[in-house]
């Protein structure tokens, strides 16, 4: 336990300010290791992590220069990130920028330059390098703040590739208090990260013991009221009926309300199975699966948080009910009678959740009998952040802190409303913040005198990351709210467990230290470029790394490399029997010679001055020589195809809001990219914006591009085969364009990566951005009208102006002429005669 101690000393250092940073043993221990290699610093939460980044920072700045990178998950930690940096070091408050999605594009690749220290979300600096708008030559130091994202698809694991291939003299640091629940999941964000050391600290080392205070963990259990119990038992009835309609299909043997989600994944897994092999009753158990999954949701909502929060979810599902394209699961669900007499009773209880009692009574003894100035309560719901907001504010100073998104029906902060409120909180201007989990990680929220659980977080790493908000300065209390006989319950021993796991596997890295670098050193495969006991110095390292040939930096030095991988393209045929690139060049037109025939769309000269016009050119770019270009649409982001491309050597990614296409990849080559799900959906929804997407790609580029990505085209939905057979067929006769199919979007990123190295480097063709999709031809708007008279679509739309001549004619035709047309139908015929001959109802009549 911490005791009063004489006057502090401070750290003095380049760069550093004189009289700011406390010095701490187990700071600077850990800051040594952090400056030899590449390290993940495990600290509890309040104890500094961020000043241990910094002495890093100042000594790779103040030796080698160049610029130093921080990466945090949310803006509110950014923000904070910076304002540290800039009281503690000696450069120009300038020098130290923000990178978040507030600044505009242009603004962070000209900031990035002149900057000492960049502080940034991890998804903008992907977005940054994706798009080839900045470059991690320069980057001394990259410190990847809350490592333990670094899992799956997170940005994290993208930048930090990058980094170790593109930097000159790079060095890691990772920081958690919490880096994973085993020593499995620890190696991975290592691996991911490219960590070779791992520094370890716990409360239980003297150097840190002596600036923590005791900080008692209880749990108080709550009994549910009658009628809440009365929601949730019918609730639980429709679930277990939802249930045994999917035990009647094989795809679980139980009917248990109470199973876990694991087990409901497992179902849902079974379901989409059949759904591959053509087995209509797979669509009939998503079905009922998706409707299970609300009625869990709100099960959850009417058990563990208030029946204010299961009101508003209510009603958020009878309005996505009554919107267009609503699924059946939705409409079942807010009409089957038993969750209807459960909005019922919901609407009509009017007594308080036990939780919102006991709430209150904490806060005041906190603050009232104990004399406490600050608390902070973490809730899972935004609903319930609002609903206790309201509840606190009326006995106490409260304030919520809550995402920026618009999320649970409930109007987020913006990042200025959320550093007012910290900074609010801080000064004393209230005493209760009730946040979710935007506040769990790393915010310098300041000490408290209670951390209120309003329920058990399932994650051991969150459940430490919310308790390290108290007991740093003083000694803290830690309550958690538990509901008896819900799955606040199992949510409780989930995260005890994994918790008390996760503090064993950090003790016992601390033990092994060299066993985990070793295993380390396994996993990354250092042993072939490393000799064994050679450890180098990051700049050292560096120099015996591969320049990325793709990077700016890279020079002269990536020439060779590119070369090369040109010819084994060019030359595969010679090596191995098979064909490579050039075999299947074809008869290509020199870059200057006509090409006539393909740009024709079918509207003559029209399409060719559109096509030409400068302003509708947005961007125009070429290869330099020595990589292959391909524009990315900044929407396509959401796939990792673009992240993948630039990893990839001699290949250039560049972001663009393209109007026309996904992805370009010459002059006249453009690609619309489509899902096997988003392609059936336009096939049934009515929606016809992929055939005008493609129009516009046919008008604007010679070979346009449909890749439908995802495996079982025809068993995605119940759709005829011949109405998927007859829209791949109007792609490509009515708009000219190539439909291929890949399996996934590797297998897509795959295919664009040959195609714009066939263009570019086979063709010799430039790379250029340009169209507008707006901008209809007058042929489009004819056709575009006539197949909207009761939806008879583009191909019958042609058929008719080609017969007719003109919309006026189509519009005054009689129905036995409209039957000379192919294509036109009776019913058709009848159809169109309705809409163009009919009286217009008005809108007093519109719903007759």
């Amino acid at each position: 336990m911490a005791t009063a101690t004489d006057e502090p000393e401070y750290i003095e250092g380049p760069m550093l300010v004189d009289g700011l940073l406390e010095k701490r043993r187990y700071q600077l221990r850990l800051a040594e290791t952090a400056q030899r290699d590449h390290t993940l610093v495990c600290l509890p939460t309040g104890l500094g992590k961020t000043a241990v980044s910094l002495l890093v920072t100042a000594e790779r700045l103040s030796e080698h220069g160049g610029t130093s990178l921080l990466l945090a998950p949310t803006k509110p930690l950014v923000q904070q990130h910076a304002t540290f940096y800039r009281e503690a070091l000696t450069v120009d408050d300038d020098e130290v920028v923000v990178f978040t999605g507030d600044v505009r594009p242009d603004d962070r690749a000209e900031l990035w330059d002149s900057a000492s220290v960049v502080c940034a979300t991890p998804q903008v600096v992907e977005n940054d390098l994706v798009g080839n708008r900045v470059s991690l030559a320069d980057v001394t130091h990259v410190t990847f703040d809350e490592c333990h994202r670094a899992t799956g698809d997170y940005a994290y694991n993208y930048i930090a590739e990058r980094y170790h291939e593109d930097a000159q003299e790079p060095l890691v640091t990772g920081m958690s208090a919490s880096p994973g629940g085993d020593k499995e999941e620890i190696l991975t964000v290592c691996d991911n990260l490219g960590l070779r050391e791992v520094a370890v600290m716990t409360e239980d080392d003297a150097d840190v013991a002596e600036h923590t205070f005791q900080t008692d963990v209880e749990w108080e259990r709550v009994e549910l009221p009658e009628t809440v119990i009365e929601i949730r038992d019918a609730l639980n009835e429709v679930v277990s009926e939802r249930l045994e309609k999917l035990k009647q299909l094989g795809v679980t043997n139980s009917t248990d309300p109470n199973m876990s989600q694991k087990q409901l994944n497992a179902i849902r897994a079974k379901l989409q199975e059949l759904i591959n092999n053509d087995n209509g009753d797979g669509y009939k158990g998503m079905s009922a699966h998706a409707e299970i999954m609300k009625l869990r949701r709100a099960v959850e909502l009417v058990e563990t948080q208030s029946v204010e929060s299961l009101r508003r979810y209510f009603e958020r599902q009878r309005e996505d009910a009554r919107s267009s394209g609503s699924s059946k699961a939705s409409q079942r669900f807010v009409s089957e009678p038993r969750v209807k007499e459960a909005m019922r009773r919901a609407e009509e209880f009017d007594d308080l959740h036990p939780k919102f009692r006991r709430t209150r009574i904490l806060l005041a003894q906190t603050l009232g009998i104990e004399d406490g100035e600050r608390v902070i309560v973490f809730t899972e719901s935004r609903d319930t952040a609002e609903t206790l907001t309201e509840f606190l504010g009326e006995h106490f100073e409260t304030r919520r802190f809550v995402g920026q998104g618009d999320k649970e029906g409930s109007d987020g902060m913006t990042q200025t409303e959320q550093k007012e409120t910290l900074d609010e909180f801080r000064a004393g201007e209230f005493e209760v913040l009730v946040s979710t989990s935007v506040a769990e990680e790393g915010l310098d929220v300041p000490d408290v005198d209670l951390v209120l659980f309003y329920e058990p977080v399932p994650k051991g790493i969150r459940s430490i990351q919310r308790k390290g908000r108290t007991g740093r300065a003083s000694e803290g209390r830690v309550v958690v709210l538990l509901a008896e006989d819900t799955r606040d319950e199992a949510f409780f021993w989930m995260s005890r467990n994994e918790e008390k796991k996760m503090e064993k596997e950090l003790r016992k890295l601390k033990n092994m230290e060299g066993e985990i670098e070793v295993e380390i050193a396994e996993q990354r495969g250092l042993d072939e470029f490393e000799s064994e006991g050679d450890r180098r110095e990051p700049s050292e390292q560096a120099s015996g790394e591969a320049a990325s040939p793709d990077d700016e930096s890279s020079g002269a030095d990536g020439d060779t490399a590119e070369a090369a991988t040109a010819t084994e393209d060019a030359d595969a045929s010679d090596a191995d029997g098979q064909a490579g690139l050039a075999d299947f060049a074809g008869d290509v037109a020199d870059e200057g010679e006509s090409t006539e025939d393909d740009a024709d769309t079918g509207d003559g000269d029209e399409n060719e001055d559109e096509g030409d016009d400068p302003e509708a050119t947005v961007a125009t770019a070429a290869p330099d020589g020595e990589t292959v270009e391909v524009v990315v649409d900044q929407r396509e982001l959401d796939s990792h195809i673009a992240r993948d491309l630039s990893t990839r050597d001699g290949i250039e990614t560049r972001l663009e809001t393209l109007e026309v296409g996904d992805y370009v990849l010459s002059d006249r080559v453009v690609v619309e990219r489509k899902s096997v799900a988003d392609f059936v959906d336009t096939l049934v929804g009515g929606d016809r914006s992929m055939f005008e997407q493609v129009g516009a790609a046919a008008r604007y580029y010679a070979r346009p591009v449909v890749i439908i990505e995802g495996e079982d085209l025809y068993g995605e939905r119940n759709v005829h085969p011949n109405a998927i057979r007859g829209a791949l067929a109007s792609l490509a006769v009515d708009f000219g364009a190539s439909v291929m199919q890949t399996a996934d979007a590797d297998e897509t990123a795959d295919l664009l990566e040959v195609v714009a190295t066939r263009e570019q480097e086979t063709a010799s063709r430039d790379v250029s951005v340009h169209g507008e999709k707006g901008g209809k031809t007058l042929t489009e708007q004819q056709e575009y009208v006539v197949g909207a008279i009761a939806e008879v679509g583009p191909v019958t739309a042609r058929g008719l102006l080609e017969h007719f001549g003109s919309v006026e004619a189509v519009m005054t035709a009689e129905e036995e002429d409209l039957l000379e047309v192919d294509g036109v139908g009776e019913v058709t015929a009848g159809r169109i005669r309705e809409v163009t001959g009919t009286e217009y109802a008005g809108t007093d009549r519109r719903d007759d």
